[in-house]
């Protein structure tokens, strides 16, 4: 294992970790806005608007750390120095 392989697992580890901290934090936030709307109303389930907007995001985020390209080519690379359209 090269120092780059090894460098590129620990930065896996961390965006797993960071994900899973999000999650949770998403959780219980949202948990306690259903608390919220249990003990003050229970008509309208107005917390659905929260967990709807936040969710897209906790599941982008998932969608980066487990789908996405961790790998950054050299394609990709030279596109950033020279710009998209090679200027």
């Amino acid at each position: 294992m090269t120092e780059e392989q090894r460098q590129q697992a620990i930065r896996r580890i961390r965006a797993k970790r960071e994900f899973r901290v999000h999650l949770a934090v998403y959780l219980a936030v949202n948990a306690l806005l259903v608390v919220i709307w249990a003990m003050t109303s229970t008509t309208y389930f107005w917390p659905v608007w929260p967990m709807l907007g936040w969710g897209i995001g906790v599941v982008a985020h998932a969608a980066n750390v487990y789908f996405g390209s961790s790998e950054i080519s050299g394609a990709q690379i030279d596109r950033e120095l020279h710009g998209r359209f090679g200027s």
